[in-house]
């Protein structure tokens, strides 16, 4: 019997089943044809029975378990929060603020995850669904490097009440700017200078959470 040519949209949150064995695999690779699909077209390009194509999937499990561009994307933007590197513990503030930024600089200027992050970004300005997976995935990086940030409050590097969120966001914010606004260069000499002036603020008690202030 023929596969279905297409299939209601399903909205069906994504992670909700966390495969192992065949499906992993399959997941992967679908992933993965979404990933070269969103580069070469954008998101209004991307076309369920077109990745199961590239997938070498069946067309009904791509729509059984994704259901729609957006799902797929969600689902996409989890895998790379899955895969995402680690935070660094060098011992100081400064040194794991530079490893965060120089991360965020190699991924942006890696030839296929740039093109994915702008597509996916890009996308997030016209979709709320794109855009929520969006926030979703940095909020699990700043999550992932916050501690940075606690641990130098412990430390006694930055006052208490210091903002951890603020400061991880402090670091990528003009990395991000050269990414996506002002074109300008992006290498490890940006990232050294974005890493040190968020340092810098953070010392200097820029990001003391006010209701902090307002405690003491």
């Amino acid at each position: 019997m023929p596969e279905t040519e297409s299939a209601p949209e399903e909205e069906t949150a994504p992670g909700t089943v966390r495969p192992g064995g065949r499906t992993a695999r399959v997941r992967a690779a679908v992933l993965r044809a979404a990933e070269d699909a969103l580069i070469e077209c954008g998101f209004d390009g991307i076309d369920l029975a077109e990745i199961a194509r590239r997938a070498e999937v069946g067309k009904t499990t791509v729509y059984r378990r994704w259901g729609s561009p957006r799902v797929l994307v969600a689902d996409l933007l989890e895998g790379m929060a899955e895969q995402s590197v680690a935070r660094a513990d060098t011992g100081s503030l400064d040194g794991d603020l530079r490893e965060n930024a120089r991360l965020v600089v190699a991924t942006l200027t890696d030839e296929r995850q740039g093109a994915l992050f702008k597509a996916v970004i890009a996308a997030a300005t016209g979709d709320e669904r794109t855009a929520e997976a969006l926030h979703r995935f940095y909020a699990a990086r700043i999550a992932e490097w916050a501690p940075c940030v606690t641990q130098a409050v412990e430390r006694g590097e930055v006052p208490e009440g210091t903002d951890a969120a603020e400061v991880i966001r402090a670091v990528s914010a003009p990395v991000y700017y050269r990414f996506l606004a002002s074109g300008d260069p992006l290498d490890e000499a940006v990232a050294d200078r974005a890493a040190h002036a968020a340092c810098c603020a953070a010392r200097a008690g820029v990001y003391v959470d006010p209701k902090f202030r307002l405690a003491d």
